[in-house]
């Protein structure tokens, strides 16, 4: 229940991605969505006094990486990849999740998969190859820079997966509320440098050009970001894994896509095409069939 409701706040961020990243330089954005969240998360840590963990040195390099990945490599992909493809292919390309952590941990852990875990990978890849290559031309006109988006949220999903790994190989525990807060002030840290160097160099916007009202419609959306996905998210993923399974787990990254295909639908007026909703079926599948071998 909470991993799942986790889940579905994170689907909101890529509908709020969206509206980010046509406006708002990705850094920036990144560095906006933790200095509106941390504040939260500070008081929270006042009101409900979490225990703060002692890391170890190599603790404290992995918790480092988890907040490079998952609070600022996540982040900042996903807006970049959302400037250039629509919220509906970054929902469905964000459920792949599941499966490339499972290829992950075959690669570069050396864990032997089943063949229900080898079928999710194939049926998530053979969705994102089919939102890749299908309806190219419709989009197109709308979205020139279309594939390249699709690859960047590709590459925030793995991201996400460093951190999700990172995460599995801590070896003291950490209370949800404080691991939170830590993603977020370590999200803080590292995003400023990344920001105030895309400012100095004048990195353009992928998107649209700026105006007053986006900018406005953008900053609202940071500010969801932060204090939902963020805020929220964060403390309500990391207070569900403790309890659930893994399989129980695996199967709530499905309402990641869900939430952020309906939201692309519902709040941005997106038209789905078929080819995305046949995607979005082969990704929703593979996260069904690979929890299987968790089972």
């Amino acid at each position: 229940m909470l991993c799942g409701t986790a889940m579905a706040t994170v689907g909101t961020s890529v509908v709020a991605s969206k509206l980010i990243g046509v406006q708002i330089e990705p850094f920036a954005a990144t560095a906006l969505r933790h200095l509106m969240a941390l504040p939260a998360l500070l008081l929270l840590c006042v009101i409900f006094r979490p225990a703060w963990p002692r890391p170890g040195r190599r603790d404290a390099w992995i918790l480092l990486v988890q907040a490079a990945s998952g609070s600022v490599g996540y982040t900042a992909l996903l807006i970049a990849g959302t400037s250039m493809a629509s919220a509906a292919d970054a929902g469905v390309v964000t459920g792949t999740l599941p499966a490339m952590a499972a290829l992950f941990a075959i690669v570069i852990l050396g864990e032997r998969p089943g063949m229900a875990a080898l079928l999710g990978i194939a049926l998530a890849t053979a969705g994102v190859l089919l939102l890749s290559t299908g309806g190219g031309a419709v989009q197109g006109g709308q979205l020139p820079h279309r594939g390249l988006g699709i690859g960047l949220v590709t590459a925030a999903v793995a991201c996400e997966v460093i951190f999700i790994l990172g995460q599995r190989r801590l070896r003291i525990p950490v209370e949800p509320l404080a691991m939170a807060t830590l993603m977020s002030a370590g999200g803080l840290l590292l995003s400023l440098p990344a920001a105030a160097l895309a400012w100095a160099v004048g990195l353009p916007r992928a998107g649209v050009a700026a105006d007053p009202s986006g900018q406005w419609a953008a900053l609202a959306a940071i500010a969801w970001y932060a204090w939902v996905p963020t805020v929220i998210g964060f403390w309500l993923w990391y207070a569900g894994a403790r309890r659930a399974t893994a399989t129980q787990a695996a199967l709530s990254t499905a309402w990641l896509p869900v939430v952020a295909v309906i939201g692309a639908a519902v709040v941005l007026g997106e038209a789905l095409a078929p080819v995305q909703l046949m995607a979005l079926g082969l990704v929703l599948a593979g996260v069904l069939i690979g929890a299987v071998r968790q089972a």
